[in-house]
């Protein structure tokens, strides 16, 4: 029977032996008792892992105790229960003790200290330094963190720095020693490049130099910071070189893409985006170009991130800057290997590169990059580059209605107006944006210049002015101003004069109107005053090309080639041949080119052509100037503009030869006009003139006729094959008057047409049409200028 005073009094049992060994035969009790002893060491050992399963066996142990030694045996049990007691507590402040840790790492608001693997927390560190005790903090940080001096004193800047003390943080990076962290940290490195065999021995040996060191370049990237803050920007961009200068020591054949620590690849990477910047803020702009163009040369193994930055930054400080440097001075440079010659052409570049890694899915898509390389194309007049570059875009990335409209306006710059229209076309598709305001207004504009092409321009003017209301209501008067340019284009292509009268009076109104809503537009004034004076009201047109020089000041160069035109064309010479003298005092010499020529046709009505002739030679060596100082941008414009080309001085000089009949001097001319344009309708018309006044009628007819297949509407070349063909008889005289004919149709107010249809009239025995023609030739005669209105652009 079980004891009930004693509980752990086992039951006696029949079949039950025990087996002790000699040492249990002197004392049965103590084995079991140190038996349970062990397992509570055990236990210890364990942290608690296992003390419930120990504390069990030692129970079982002792209620297996016979009587023997009952007592004894009592008070080891008691003694036994009092170690288990104090091994559950320690092991409950074990797991009280990791609960805390785990509780720190996952707790974002309580600040910490990281360094060689160990962890530390702020607040101890931050109260010695708001008690100005420096030396107790960095005593601190070494004791904690295992650092030694320069690395404890750098995590305590980089504390200040990030606690906002600025100030602070300068004082504590006082007195580091740059020069020794280089030196500490070269080893490590050539170390950590060694072969792969032992690397994971040469990595764990290694690691802890490389981080150390790289605390200590990131404390003088912080310093750098921090004098930035402080305005002192020129020492800022002193320390942050240093970081620079200390990572080419360590690494002279640049930064390798492996064994380098994250943390100092970040260093390095925020260092070199960080000092043009810098020395830009500083004004030292030379260095800041030095700087850029070191941190893109060198190998400092930065992300495509980080390198599309510094090239952008790059790019909009070349082009915005307006300080001009030399081009890159490269140590190693790749024969036929492009190097930009100035500015405009470095950034061109960049940004062209920085395309292209959009393109290739490297960096993200930054629409800034295609702005600013939209403006340095514009400057250069290469906007066709810019349409090749928007060509290679991916489709997604830019709307497909904006980039039509985009490269629509980059093919009008570069004169392509076909393709800009197809362009425009389709993103105006009722499935894109039919009414889109400014593709419909560019397209007008497109329209407006192209005779063919009119009466599809007044189409999108007219939407332009139907959709022009809430936010686009000021655009009205733009739209009428297209309607009215449109209009005047299509007169010209008009079948019957009352279809010409009509839309030449509905082009006027829509200008007027269109002058009525924008009274100040210096643009509308100039474009009445150009109506007016095709319509030979030259009264009106004198009255607006003054009133256009007024509103521009004189700065416009048409304007005065408006004035002097409408001048010559009311027989005033003398007063016009004042005004282009006027205009080339105000005007630069390499925009003289259209006054120029005007002057010497001026000097050819009033009969003084010697003075004609040297206003042509000084125009010829102007042009060839121009052109020999010209830039290789330049050199092949991608449009036709104002300015006078070489063909044309010396197609002027062979006409002008040859109404003296100068024969040989308007040959060698004409040979040289036909080495720079081979196949032209303007030379072969004055060749035809050539033979025609030296009696070879039959060579005079094949210019003609040569000069019309290339032009078909050339004017002149239809007026004179027309008056040949009435020389070879009556059976000719039809075909010379469907010539003359055709030719009034182009234009309606040319005086030679008018004569010579007036005498195919009287040689067929229509007199009184011929009266007709020779009063609306005389007419004419009398109000034509020495140029056509039709070349003032």
């Amino acid at each position: 029977m079980r004891d009930r005073a004693n509980p752990y009094r086992p039951r006696e049992t029949k079949h039950k032996t025990w087996h002790r060994s000699p040492a249990e035969d002197i004392n049965p009790s103590m084995p079991n008792i140190h038996e349970g002893l062990a397992g509570e060491e055990q236990g210890r050992s364990c942290r608690g892992d296992d003390n419930d399963s120990n504390s069990m066996s030692g129970l079982k142990q002792v209620s297996e105790l016979d009587d023997f030694g009952l007592a004894e045996a009592q008070n080891d049990g008691m003694l036994l229960l009092s170690c288990l007691l104090e091994d559950s507590l320690r092991f409950k402040m074990v797991e009280g003790e990791s609960a805390d840790l785990a509780q720190l790492e996952d707790d974002p608001s309580v600040r910490q200290v990281v360094a060689n693997g160990a962890r530390m927390r702020t607040n101890v560190v931050e109260a010695k330094l708001d008690e100005g005790n420096i030396q107790e903090a960095e005593s601190a940080l070494r004791e904690g963190l295992s650092l030694n001096s320069e690395e404890a004193r750098a995590l305590l800047g980089k504390l200040e720095y990030q606690r906002g003390n600025v100030e602070g943080a300068l004082r504590v990076f006082d007195g580091m020693d740059l020069q020794e962290a280089i030196q500490r940290m070269q080893p490590s490195i050539s170390d950590k490049q060694a072969p792969k065999k032992g690397r994971s021995r040469t990595e764990s040996i290694t690691a802890v130099p490389q981080n150390a060191s790289s605390v200590v370049l990131e404390a003088v990237y912080i310093k750098a910071k921090s004098l930035q803050k402080l305005g002192k920007l020129t020492e800022a961009a002193e320390e942050c070189k240093r970081v620079l200068d200390a990572v080419e020591k360590i690494f002279s054949d640049g930064i390798p893409d492996v064994w380098v620590e994250n943390k100092l690849q970040e260093t390095v990477s925020r260092a070199v985006e960080l000092l043009p910047e810098l020395w830009k803020l500083a004004g030292c702009y030379s260095e800041a170009m030095s700087a850029y163009r070191r941190a893109l040369l060198s190998q400092w193994n930065v992300d495509n991130e980080c390198c599309a930055r510094i090239q952008k930054a790059f790019a909009v400080f070349l082009l915005y800057s307006g300080i001009e440097v030399g081009p890159p001075n490269l140590a190693v440079q790749i024969d036929g290997s492009y190097v930009p010659k100035n500015n405009l052409e470095e950034a061109i570049l960049l940004l062209m590169i920085l395309m292209r890694k959009c393109y290739l899915g490297k960096v993200k898509w930054d629409p800034s990059v295609l702005e600013h390389l939209t403006f340095a194309l514009s400057i250069c007049s290469q906007t066709s580059v810019l349409a090749k570059q928007l060509e290679e875009v991916m489709p997604g990335v830019i709307r497909r209605a904006e980039r039509w409209k985009t490269m629509a306006l980059s093919f009008s710059g570069a004169g392509q107006n076909n393709s800009a229209l197809d362009l425009l076309r389709k993103s105006l598709h009722q499935h894109e944006e039919p009414d889109d305001i400014r593709s419909l207004l560019m397209a007008a504009k497109i329209c407006s210049e192209n005779v063919f092409l009119a009466a599809e321009g007044v189409n999108y003017a007219n939407r332009v002015i139907a959709n022009a209301h809430g936010s686009n209501a000021h655009l009205k008067g733009v739209g009428l101003r297209m309607l009215g340019l449109c209009l005047g284009k299509q007169a010209k292509t008009s079948s019957s004069d009352f279809e010409r009268s009509r839309l030449q009076s509905e082009a006027l109104k829509s200008l007027d109107s269109a002058l009525a809503l924008e009274p100040k537009n210096s643009d509308l004034i100039f474009e009445l005053g150009l109506q007016y004076a095709e319509h030979r009201n030259l009264d009106a047109a004198l009255r607006y090309a003054k009133q256009y020089l007024d509103a521009t000041g004189g700065s416009m160069i048409r304007g005065w080639r408006l004035l002097a035109l409408v001048l010559s064309a009311q027989q005033r010479f003398s007063e016009a041949e004042v005004v282009t003298d006027a205009a080339l005092d105000e005007t630069s010499k390499w925009d003289q080119g259209p006054l120029l020529r005007m002057k010497a046709k001026l000097k050819v009505s009033l009969f003084q052509h010697k003075d004609a002739i040297e206003t042509y030679r000084y125009l010829l060596a102007l042009v060839q100037a121009q052109r020999k100082s010209s830039g290789p941008l330049a050199a092949v414009p991608q449009m036709e503009d104002d300015n006078i080309n070489e063909y044309e001085v010396w197609h002027g000089l062979a006409k002008l030869y040859s109404s003296l009949s100068h024969w040989k001097d308007a040959e060698a001319c004409l040979g040289k006009a036909r080495t720079l344009k081979e196949y032209s309708a303007e030379t072969l018309h004055t060749e035809g003139v050539i033979h025609e006044k030296q009696g070879h009628n039959s060579e005079a007819l094949a210019s003609y006729i040569n000069g019309l297949l290339l032009e078909p509407r050339y004017v002149p070349c239809k007026i004179l094959l027309g008056a040949v063909l009435s020389k070879m008889g009556t059976k000719m005289l039809p075909v010379a008057r469907t010539l003359l004919s055709d030719a009034l149709r182009i234009e309606p107010t040319n005086s030679m047409a008018w004569y010579h249809l007036g005498k195919v009239h009287k040689e067929d025995g229509r007199i009184a049409d011929a009266v007709d023609c020779f009063q609306a030739a005389y007419m004419l005669q009398e109000s034509e200028p020495i140029e056509s209105f039709s070349t003032i652009r």
